[in-house]
């Protein structure tokens, strides 16, 4: 996981918590991640099960995201961070993911776009900031944002809440966006004036849209409906 990804999920906790027990698919904690990589803090209290593919740090039940075997409608909020991309069902898993959530729940999600393939256990997807939107319309209330250049985000957000969305929906959708974008300007501006002035350093050779791709990495466009 990536920090600008950690920053949003919590936000998005904060904003939209939801109530009941928490599935996190995409669990596998990587060594040297885990840090960013382990939400169950954010859900204090509440029953939280972590799922991947295979076994292993961070994981308490093996599933599969497309085909789980949840009840539908028993889960009250869903962490789906960096995994949808490696789901060769991926339009199977948005639809799972919407029966698993109990009325309310919440969805917080994450993908890259403009980013290497990386194979865990393998790599099939790149979806714009579009297709989310149409794949979470069921949703009552979605937010979907993108990270990096308008043309090449690096990063697709997403959160959705499940019908009935709660009083107030909208402006603490509004909220959570200038929320993330406080948080991603703090980690721009956190960033150490030695790793400035190498960036700097290694830009020079660089392209003018990729100086820009570079300049715009924590530049985040938000759309809210719902």
């Amino acid at each position: 996981m990536r920090e600008p990804v950690r920053a949003f999920c919590e936000e998005a906790v904060a904003a939209f918590p939801g109530s009941g027990a928490v599935v996190e698919f995409g669990a596998y904690q990587v060594e040297g991640q885990e840090r960013l990589a382990d939400v169950r803090a954010l859900f204090p209290g509440r029953p939280f099960t972590g799922c991947d593919l295979r076994p292993g740090p961070g994981v308490d039940r093996v599933e599969d995201v497309s085909a789980p075997t949840f009840p539908d409608g028993s889960v009250g909020a869903i962490v789906c961070l960096e995994t949808l991309e490696h789901v060769f069902e991926v339009r199977r898993a948005f639809d799972a993911l919407f029966r698993l959530l109990a009325p309310g729940g919440v969805l917080i999600a994450s993908a890259p776009f403009h980013f290497h393939v990386h194979a865990h256990p393998d790599d099939y997807w790149r979806m714009t900031p579009s297709a989310w939107r149409r794949l979470l319309a069921p949703y009552a209330l979605r937010v979907v944002g993108a990270l990096g250049p308008e043309k090449r985000p690096h990063t697709v957000l997403a959160l959705a809440v499940k019908a009935p969305a709660p009083a107030g929906a909208l402006e603490r959708a509004r909220r959570l966006v200038e929320a993330v974008r406080a948080r991603l300007d703090a980690l721009d501006r956190a960033r150490p004036v030695g790793a400035r002035l190498a960036a700097w350093l290694r830009g020079l050779g660089l392209s003018k849209g990729e100086r820009r791709a570079r300049a715009e990495a924590l530049l985040a466009r938000f759309t809210v409906e719902g």
